[in-house]
């Protein structure tokens, strides 16, 4: 494994734009080599968008950080035509545990219904992901897409201008200037791109220090999340523990605020918190340690002209709930085809807005959450902790309480339903696929549902007529017909409900824009010129 460090996957390579007497003009430019620019990247290039990758890095990340990847994402990543393999590499799970103390007192399941194509979520250390990224984006540039990646290129240099960006990229062989029509800036928590712009977040920082280790162990602890509030091994404190891939298991310790944070990363005092937690007659060894402070903050506005924040770059979260990579991976499918439509003026630069806006609704969602379980995992008050401590008594025994534990409350998409690009909505089918929500899987007769859904503007239409095609403001919608005759048929329950048929149009990140009982031409020509910002 260790090779996946060591080697470059995108090392550096002298490029004509240094050598250009005026800087090259590019149409996007993605800063950041992470999950979220390479997603960002790869869907953009399979849509024929020029883009160009710069990453001051040649190699994947090290260290496992991310490593919950939820069904959304796994679903987004099955779209952009990663490599399945990567779902059979990670460890599935569904299935969650809390104790307090040393008991058990909830016990959660995240996917209890069938019917769908992935699973709640799988754990896979983020370079591993990087490295199936990194491979899709090569297959695409190897098959003529317009797509390129260069390392060692570190954007030294920002500057904004009306209808472009104009960046200085540091390399091994010196500076160098370029242009793009648009700047998307997936370079992280700390984001240079931001710094360079004098931006920054707005919200909190959590006085609290945690361990975090990747441990290397032969263990038959199972495939589950576990959880405890004051556990015997670190009273006082937290701890989590999560199964990956190569036999790897992923350990989060509460270690509270005062401390050393050098002195507590090193080995010696690393190894006898993690014999306590695991028994002394349990061999492993130290993979990788890191102390992480967490903050739940993000930028006022994630567009600034055409410059445009996705990912850790403009938001960030406690790891608790496994937020960060999943709602980046978000952004980047919220983007993409709103940047293609733009590029290709089939929209104004004020859909681009709407990204800000549903992605802000999406981060502050998702900060809220990520609060409340930082609050009742690491109470700031004794009423707090007295709070805590009785809900996780009664919930032992009282499903009433269950529901008030909250050791991180786990990523699920956003609901868009406030969003300007959202149209009309018909009484019968269900609210969990009501506009502004994403699709939900359902098995049909040969595949998935989510396996249909492509990258344009669909019309889903259920037991109803519809066009094969139909040709909007120059626009195409394709039809997806399906018979849902059985009313105890999944596709049935999650589209119909109490319909005896709908017609859905879909988004290219396969969002819901509208639904009706039946086909109507003008209203669905009407839902999509509001779904692209021209209504």
């Amino acid at each position: 494994m260790s090779h996946i460090f060591e080697t470059p996957l995108y090392p550096y390579a002298r490029v004509p734009d240094q050598d250009a007497a005026t800087p090259a003009r590019h149409r996007v430019v993605v800063v950041g080599a992470g999950p979220v620019g390479l997603a960002l990247a790869i869907d953009l290039a399979r849509q024929d968008v020029p883009v160009l990758v710069l990453d001051d890095n040649e190699k994947v990340s090290f260290g496992s950080r991310a490593i919950c990847f939820a069904k959304r994402s796994l679903e987004i990543l099955d779209r952009l035509g990663v490599d399945p393999a990567l779902v059979e590499k990670g460890v599935t799970w569904n299935t969650g545990k809390v104790f307090f103390g040393d008991r058990k007192v909830y016990e959660f399941n995240l996917l209890p219904e069938a019917g769908h194509k992935r699973p709640a979520f799988i754990n896979l250390q983020q370079y591993y992901l990087e490295k199936y990224l990194v491979d899709r984006l090569r297959e695409l540039e190897a098959a003529g897409k317009p797509v390129e990646i260069r390392g060692g290129s570190r954007v030294a240099a920002v500057e904004p201008g009306v209808d472009r960006v104009t960046l200085e990229v540091d390399t091994p062989d010196g500076p160098y200037a370029l242009q793009a029509d648009w700047l998307i800036a997936c370079d992280g928590a700390g984001s240079p791109v931001r710094s360079m712009m004098g931006l920054d977040f707005v919200g909190r920082v959590f006085e609290d220090n945690f361990l975090i280790a990747d441990v290397r162990m032969e263990a038959d602890f199972p495939t589950e999340r576990w959880f405890w509030f004051d556990p015997p091994f670190n009273r006082g404190q937290s701890a989590l523990l999560h199964k990956q891939p190569d036999g790897v298991w992923r350990i989060d310790l509460q270690l509270g605020w005062n401390i050393d944070r050098e002195k507590e990363k090193k080995p010696e005092n690393v190894i006898p918190r993690l014999k306590a937690m695991l028994g002394e007659d349990i061999d492993f060894e130290l993979e990788w340690v890191s102390i992480y402070t967490f903050q739940c903050r993000r930028m006022e506005r994630f567009r600034h002209g055409r410059v445009v924040f996705a990912g850790d770059s403009a938001h960030q979260v406690s790891p608790f709930g496994a937020r960060g990579a999943n709602s980046g991976l978000q952004d980047a499918e919220n983007l993409a085809w709103k940047l293609k439509l733009v590029l290709e003026d089939a929209a104004s630069e004020t859909l681009i807005d709407s990204y800000d806006l549903e992605r802000v609704q999406a981060a502050d969602e998702n900060i809220e959450h990520s609060t409340r379980s930082t609050d009742f995992i690491t109470p700031k008050s004794e009423v707090s902790r007295l709070f805590r401590d009785a809900v996780l008594d009664l919930s032992e025994h009282h499903a009433f309480a269950r529901p008030l534990v909250n050791s991180g409350r786990l990523s699920v998409p956003c609901i868009h339903d406030a969003s300007a690009l959202a149209g009309p909505d018909c009484d019968g089918p269900p609210a969990r696929t009501r506009p502004g929500a994403p699709a939900v899987d359902a098995p049909l007769a040969e595949g998935w549902l989510i396996d249909r859904l492509g990258d344009g503007f669909q019309l889903l239409a259920i037991n109803a007529e519809a066009p094969e095609r139909l040709e909007v403001d120059g626009l195409s919608i394709h039809r997806i017909a399906l018979k849902a005759d059985d009313p105890q048929d999944v596709l049935a329950e999650r589209y119909l409900g109490a319909a005896q048929s709908a017609v859905y149009l879909v988004r290219p990140d396969q969002h819901i824009v509208a639904r009706w009982r039946e086909f109507d031409r003008h209203a669905v020509a009407a839902a999509l010129r509001t779904a692209i910002g021209k209504s």
